[in-house]
């Protein structure tokens, strides 16, 4: 027991403080480490929370001690009404008072009460000005109690009131307010003060002996009063900021908590056994809504009394009843005002298990958009095909090169033309699987993860197109099945060239393959996009044709998806998966037909430009 320890409200180094606060902190925090370079500080959102929380505790403390400031203020205060009706009652009854004793008496009671009804006289009583025995403010509470009850005390023997038990006031208030050392100090002067008194005895010839002991017996009692006083104080002060502490990162938790549920791109609500909604985040407020634009009023709400909501509601009603649901979910089609279905995925979650046959009252909603549950689970299928036929294709690669390479040599030395036939059909499924390989290899996490650069895509985009036509031999001139549109102008996109080209010759090669034969049924377009000419640019392919089948477009961009027995199906995912890569988006649509150019299918791929640049004119080139 050390004489620095703190008063309830100092600030101190109180130790069982802090393992208090310590024990608060240990379900989340990390150990700190001993190392000072590392960084042992935990997360930022746990040092930001303990930091909130012990804010709210130093406020806390300044407001609880204003509190118990003003009621010993009061105390006070009734105390100097009490000594004033004392002092009265006892004149009634013919033993009156002096004078200078019923002055003394008024004095104190009209300061106590000036004191506590009086804010102003109250400003300046802190924490910090109570810790210091040479502080106005205590000498205005505990010191002038200490000096009006010793002179009372001291000129008062032999009245019938005992005013020594009077010290139990300031010695108290010394105590729960102020340090330890402080209240001792108080203590020791009421004792002082009392064995002042008690030796004074000895000019009026009373028993000296008995005296001092009935002064040091109370003056032990003064220190016991003290150092109980102030041991209580500082246990419930402890707690208290325990418990506010507590509180405080409790709700800071709860506020993360809620913030991080409305983030959710999943819709989370929390329904009781009527239907009535009781908090729901945005995303569930939209599935429920007709409209993304115009959402659901924000919770509470009501789920019964809507029809489009009557779904929802049964299968509320059925968990309540079965107090059980499917982990996996289960599905509810809403119909809405509007007309159009919407599928949901619906899982829930009570607040407590089910440790008796007493069903909850209130249950977790988690509500999806089956289409998105249905794409989500498309894609990590389609990511874990990917990565098996990346392996795959990685070990078909070098037995492929050792019978391209057998072949070679087989074909070197026969010369007869069967064989040579066999060998020349050998050759050309090599070279069809290589291509296969090199499509699948494209797919591999890090490959061809260049990095987007500028690119003239009107000088691209001709080269490539008349690279292209001679190699499929196309014949040229006014039958050349091919018309390509780039501008004059330099149109600078970001995007990495063999990419781009390789883009364009899949598109190619997939719009000759389905184009009506005729001369300009393919056509290559290169323009800035109206909707946006300072920020892309638009690359079309377009052929001639009959338009795609719904059941064979909604499947066009999934790998390994093709209408023709000897396709890979990746041309089309492939330029996707490009264009995704460098920030462009490639979108079909099918082209109605119009004044000049007949219907058909369209490719279109939309780039991002590298800066600003004027939609300039185009040429046709063949």
């Amino acid at each position: 027991m050390t004489d620095a320890a703190p008063s309830w409200f100092g600030p101190g180094t109180d130790s069982g403080l802090d393992e208090d606060l310590e024990a608060i902190d240990a379900p989340t925090t990390q150990p700190r480490s001993s190392s000072s370079s590392g960084d042992s500080s935990g997360p930022d959102t746990q040092l930001f929370f303990q930091q909130e929380r012990r804010r709210a505790e130093r406020s806390g403390e300044n407001s609880a001690f204003v509190r118990l400031f003003r009621a010993f203020l009061l105390a006070r205060a009734a105390l100097g009404v009490a000594l004033v009706l004392a002092l009265l009652g006892a004149g009634l009854f013919g033993a009156s008072a002096p004078r200078w004793t019923i002055a003394l008496v008024l004095g104190y009671a009209a300061q106590a009460l000036s004191l506590r009804l009086f804010r102003p006289l109250q400003q300046g009583a802190t924490v910090q000005t109570l810790s210091r025995v040479s502080s106005p403010q205590w000498w205005a509470s505990m010191g002038l109690d200490l000096a009006v009850f010793g002179v009372l005390h001291a000129l008062g023997q032999g009245a019938s009131i005992n005013y020594g038990a009077l010290f139990v006031l300031p010695v108290l208030m010394a105590g729960v307010l102020t340090p330890r050392l402080v209240a001792l100090a108080t203590a020791a002067m009421a004792t002082l003060l009392m064995l002042g008194v008690a030796g004074w005895t000895l000019l009026s010839g009373a028993d000296v002996g008995l005296r001092m002991t009935e002064a040091g017996l109370v003056g032990a009692g003064f220190f016991a009063i003290s150092l109980l006083a102030n041991e209580m104080a500082n246990r419930l002060r402890r707690e208290q900021q325990a418990a506010r502490g507590s509180l405080e990162y409790a709700r800071q938790q709860a506020q993360l908590n809620r913030l991080v549920i409305d983030e959710m791109q999943e819709g989370v609500m929390v329904v009781d056994r009527r239907g009535r909604v009781r908090a729901a985040n945005p995303a569930a407020r939209i599935l429920l809504a007709e409209a993304p634009q115009r959402p659901v009023r924000a919770a509470p709400f009501q789920l019964r009394g809507v029809a489009a909501w009557e779904p929802l509601v049964a299968a509320v009603e059925q968990a309540f009843a079965a107090g059980a649901w499917p982990e996996a979910g289960r599905d509810v089609t809403l119909r809405l005002a509007n007309g159009q279905p919407r599928a949901l995925r619906l899982r829930m979650r009570f607040t407590q298990r089910r440790a008796s046959k007493t069903s909850e009252d209130v249950c977790v909603l988690f509500v999806e958009d089956k289409r998105q549950v249905q794409q989500r689970s498309q894609q990590e299928r389609l990511a874990a095909m990917g990565r098996v036929s990346v392996g795959i294709a990685h070990e078909i690669r070098n037995p492929l090169a050792a019978i391209a390479q057998a072949n070679a040599l087989l074909a070197e030395d026969s010369t007869d033309p069967r064989a040579q036939q066999l060998m020349r059909m050998v050759a050309s499924n090599v070279e069809r699987l290589k291509r296969i390989v090199d499509d699948v290899m494209e797919l591999a996490p890090g490959h061809g993860m260049a990095e987007s650069q500028p690119v003239d895509a009107g000088e691209l985009v001709a080269q490539a197109c008349l690279d292209w036509a001679r190699t499929n031999g196309l014949p040229p001139g006014p039958d050349d099945p091919l018309t390509c549109s780039v501008p004059l102008q330099p149109l600078v996109v970001r995007f990495e060239t063999e990419h781009l080209r390789r883009v364009l010759v899949n598109l190619l090669d997939n719009a000759l393959r389905h184009a009506e034969r005729a001369p300009g049924c393919v056509q290559v377009a290169l323009s800035a996009d109206p909707r946006a000419p300072a920020e892309r640019a638009l690359l079309s392919v377009f052929n001639a044709g009959a338009a795609i089948p719904p059941e064979v477009e909604r499947h066009l961009f999934e790998p390994f998806f093709s209408t023709r027995s000897r396709g890979s199906g990746l041309g089309l995912y492939i330029c996707r998966e490009l264009c995704e890569r460098h920030g462009a988006g490639l979108e079909y649509r099918y082209r109605a037909a119009q004044a000049d150019t007949p219907a058909g299918n369209e490719f279109v791929v939309r780039l991002r430009l590298h800066s600003a640049t004027a939609s300039p004119s185009t040429e046709p080139q063949s």
